[in-house]
């Protein structure tokens, strides 16, 4: 074998070896270690170092070496253009010297180099990415003294292209982490700014018992069914149920069932193989695959086909997805949490709806109240989007009282939504900083009211925000056996206040009469177990 040969064989055999590694670049020091390692294993080199400069940074700093000792290492910093290392960096050119000892540029900064040894060679080479230097890769030597130092540059030019792409893939896997990182905070920033507005403003008895019941099954594993008309926030809902999980920091995938055509729900859901349909090209993930390990949200679950309700059917029974063309089942940890705004019950009787599969998404039913059955929310509603509003408008305004008024009295149709809408249609055309009552859309006078006008109706307590307090009450009494402490602390109240509803429905006689009914019939089962 010729000198030539040896020489292209070693080199094949360490560009085998450091493409080898290539998935070592996310911990690259370690890779780079590892490159020198193999240079010195595998060639004549005693030596080695790559030094890099961060981006942004100054200084050139040794981040891998060979031969080195760690007091060495912590030496081996350089300006650009200071020493042979910083000349090379600067230049963008190699830099070869035959006998370290007699060349004024070569600082021996690391102190690791005897000067008075002769004959001692040093090469380096700039590690270049889009033509820039982001570094320098340098050696004692690579091959024998019996190789022109010309073919240590040539392969050494070649090895720091390889260092450069190890390089360039670290730095793009750390900007997408902190890419990553920071629209996760924006999002839970998001999300905790939402929900903090979604209970601060939610004084009613409706939106305290949804605080209550959200915060029961959001760290349990039961799938949850979102029932409410459109505009109460049930994607908000879903995702503060996903943010309180232990799945938190694990996909949050939406779906809106109604949006998508019947002939693609499938494959979005469940995936495809290439080839599976015209059209599919290239193997596709479906969104469950995409919820593997966190959550799904199924959005107007009510418009899922029949064909697709059996195989999500198929899917919460097993956890198993098969994509379309593909024969290969793959195991599947997602959450569900489905919405509708239509009568689930109803479809099913009608046929548009499986029972089996309406039971197994409805094992913690949650109801989205809509806003004219929380009507002590408005005011607080109205007063954060006027916040949010003016800073984006620049335009401060408010209510009058009697404006006021007339948005507790409309039914709200598109809840809560709707009344974002109809204030930030305010904050364009209002001219000055009170909003009238004849400044206020027309159809908000038109449409049916929330309640009767103030009248002694309403003294007596007949409006319909005391009958919705009056119904929480009775609720949460039914829930508990009629015991009131419990139904108080379920609820948010204590027993006191409780006590002082109770006397003030005149629900005393109703709790008596069902109490004794609890408890004859607790006594009739002990004798029959007896």
């Amino acid at each position: 074998m010729t000198t030539d040969q040896f020489l292209y064989q070693q080199e094949i055999q360490v560009l085998h070896e450091i493409s080898a590694i290539v998935g070592q670049a996310l911990q690259l020091h370690e890779a780079l270690d590892t490159i020198l390692e193999i240079l010195s294993n595998t060639l004549s080199m005693e030596r080695g170092t790559i030094t890099l400069r961060e981006p942004g940074g100054e200084l050139l700093q040794i981040c891998a070496s060979h031969g080195l000792t760690p007091e060495e290492i912590a030496r081996g910093t350089y300006q650009p253009g200071e020493g042979i290392t910083g000349t090379i960096f600067r230049s963008g050119q190699p830099f070869a010297v035959a006998d370290i000892g007699k060349e004024p540029l070569f600082l021996n900064r690391t102190r690791a180099r005897n000067l008075k040894k002769e004959d001692q060679a040093f090469v380096g080479v700039p590690i270049m990415l889009n033509d820039a230097p982001v570094g320098v890769l340098t050696v004692d030597r690579l091959f024998g003294k019996e190789v022109s130092l010309t073919e240590d540059i040539r392969f050494l030019s070649i090895v720091a292209a390889l260092i450069a792409q190890f390089v360039l893939l670290n730095r793009r896997v750390r900007q997408r982490e902190a890419s990553l990182v920071a629209e996760n905070r924006h999002l839970r920033a998001e999300i905790s700014e939402k929900y903090n507005h979604f209970f601060a403003v939610g004084v009613s008895p409706a939106m305290q018992e949804l605080n209550r019941m959200i915060h029961r099954v959001a760290p349990s594993k039961a799938s949850v069914l979102l029932l409410g008309e459109s505009g109460t926030g049930k994607t908000l809902t879903a995702r503060i149920i996903h943010e309180m999980s232990d799945r938190c920091r694990h996909p949050f995938v939406k779906v809106n069932c109604a949006s998508l055509a019947a002939n693609l729900i499938e494959a979005e859901l469940f995936g495809y193989e290439k080839g599976a349909f015209t059209g599919a090209n290239e193997p596709k993930q479906g969104r469950l695959e995409g919820a593997h390990t966190g959550t799904i949200f199924l959005d107007e679950i009510g418009e899922l086909p029949l064909g697709v309700q059996s195989k999500l059917l198929q899917f919460i029974q097993e956890r198993e997805v098969q994509r379309l063309g593909s024969t290969r089942v793959r195991l599947v940890d997602a959450r569900i949490i489905a919405a509708t705004n239509v009568d689930l019950n109803q479809a099913v009787e009608e046929g548009r709806f499986r029972a089996d599969l309406f039971y197994r998404l409805n094992v913690f039913p949650v109801q989205i109240p809509p806003l004219r059955h929380r009507l002590a929310d408005i005011p607080l509603l109205v007063d954060y989007f006027v916040k949010r509003i003016t800073r984006e408008y620049g335009h401060p305004f408010s209510f009058s009282p009697a404006a006021l008024e007339a948005l507790t009295r409309y039914a709200w149709p598109g809840n809560v939504r709707e009344l974002e809408n109809v204030i930030e249609r305010v904050a364009i055309m209002v001219d000055g900083a009170v909003v009238q009552p004849t400044m206020l859309p027309p159809h908000l006078f038109a449409a049916p009211r929330t309640a009767p006008t103030r009248t002694a109706d309403h003294d007596r307590g007949s409006s319909h925000l005391t009958e919705i307090e009056r119904d929480t009450i009775l609720s949460a009494l039914a829930r508990n056996g009629w015991v009131q402490h419990r139904a108080a602390r379920q609820i948010g109240l204590t027993a006191r206040q409780m006590g002082y509803r109770v006397k003030k429905y005149g629900l005393e006689e109703t709790v008596r009469r069902n109490r004794r009914h609890t408890s004859r019939s607790a006594a009739s089962s002990i004798d029959r177990s007896g």
